[in-house]
């Protein structure tokens, strides 16, 4: 008796994990730190390194470690003695195997790639020619993104879309305690006022007395417009 057919015949997961990888090299290329793309991406910063590990695109002194001891034939266990990491780490520092990875990851974690791309350049975009349009453009492309107030609060906004298909020009924010939103001329008066800061803006009243700029100045942060104090940059996300 034949077997089921296969709802995809044509689809190679080897194949698109592969593909996959690629993309994610080029994410790698252009991103600050591990940590940071991680978060951008949305996966744990384990599971990230095991896929560039995977890749062939990253390597340290622990990842070469572990991979010695696991081609030794030592056991996880034997491995975690040894170099004090946990079950977890361990496994992060070994690539994966193949087969192990499924479809609907890869289709997932393919898409954050792309949607991290499309972020990447639109910053590009936004900073070779810092106009109210490129900003308007690039506040679309980051909706869902994981930005973080100068305090560590988490927070995200989306865009409602209006009875004519375009979005409406307002911020919905996201945050733990509750949501609140902020006016698009809001973000266009800090925006003006920080092309007139040359140096660090060290505070987010520094672009103004505006409603909502303690979400503001992590945007215009993350957009590549103004320079922060060090120490409230790793408060925002970015691990030096």
């Amino acid at each position: 008796m034949p077997g089921r057919p296969q709802k995809k015949p044509t689809y190679n997961s080897e194949l698109q994990f592969r593909k996959f990888l690629q993309e994610l090299e080029v994410a790698y290329e252009e991103s600050d730190s591990l940590r940071m793309l991680a978060s951008e991406l949305n996966i744990s910063l384990l599971k990230l390194r095991k896929l560039l590990i995977t890749a062939g695109i990253f390597t340290s002194d622990t990842y070469t470690e572990v991979n010695e001891l696991h081609q030794a034939g030592k056991k996880i266990s034997e491995i975690m003695e040894l170099t004090g990491l946990s079950r977890a780490s361990v496994h992060s520092y070994l690539p994966y195997t193949k087969g192990i990875y499924n479809a609907e990851e890869i289709s997932l974690n393919a898409e954050r790639c792309r949607i991290y791309r499309v972020r990447q350049e639109q910053v590009r975009v936004l900073q070779k020619v810092p106009s109210e349009e490129n900003l308007w453009q690039t506040i679309i492309a980051f909706q869902e993104y994981p930005f973080k107030t100068v305090t560590g609060l988490p927070f995200r906004y989306k865009l409602k879309v209006g009875k004519n298909g375009e979005y409406n020009r307002e911020l919905l924010i996201d945050r733990r305690e509750k949501s609140k939103s902020l006016a698009w001329s809001s973000v266009v008066l800090a925006f003006e006022n920080s092309k007139r800061v040359s140096e660090e803006v060290k505070k987010p009243k520094a672009l103004g007395d505006i409603r909502g700029v303690s979400y503001i100045y992590p945007i215009l942060w993350r957009f590549g417009l103004i320079r922060v104090p060090e120490a409230i940059e790793k408060k925002m996300g970015k691990q030096r």
